[in-house]
């Protein structure tokens, strides 16, 4: 089992194109991790900001009434993949893996399994 900041760094080395790396607890939006980022990728700025983002997609399943799980949220832009993937287990309730990934260097479905492997390792 891997704590936050190693699997962090995991996440980092592992994960080709990774710009930066978060958990975050989207019950008060505050990142307990972060590794990367830097002048322009403010980690807690996008934990926060994520956060919302969660909540929304939450509250839009519970209107909808559906009864499935998040497995994750990808976020497109231009230049890079946002990628968002809901921990489950019951120690981990409320919180989040968030990965910023290059999109010219970042192949997203490994990026999206190496993060599934993480999340199997991680003890908070």
């Amino acid at each position: 089992m891997a704590n936050t900041q190693t699997a962090l760094k995991e996440a980092m080395t592992s994960i080709e194109g990774a710009l930066g790396a978060a958990l975050v607890d989207y019950s008060s939006g505050m990142a307990l991790g972060t590794v990367g980022g830097g002048k322009d990728l403010d980690l807690t700025v996008a934990a926060a900001g994520n956060t919302d983002v969660v909540r929304a997609k939450v509250r839009t399943m519970e209107q909808l009434g559906l009864q499935d799980g998040i497995e994750d949220i990808l976020i497109t832009l231009g230049s890079q993949y946002h990628l968002i993937r809901l921990l489950r287990g019951r120690d981990s309730q409320g919180l989040f893996l968030y990965l910023a990934l290059d999109k010219k260097r970042a192949n997203l479905a490994m990026a999206r399994h190496q993060l599934r492997k993480i999340e199997a390792d991680l003890e908070v």
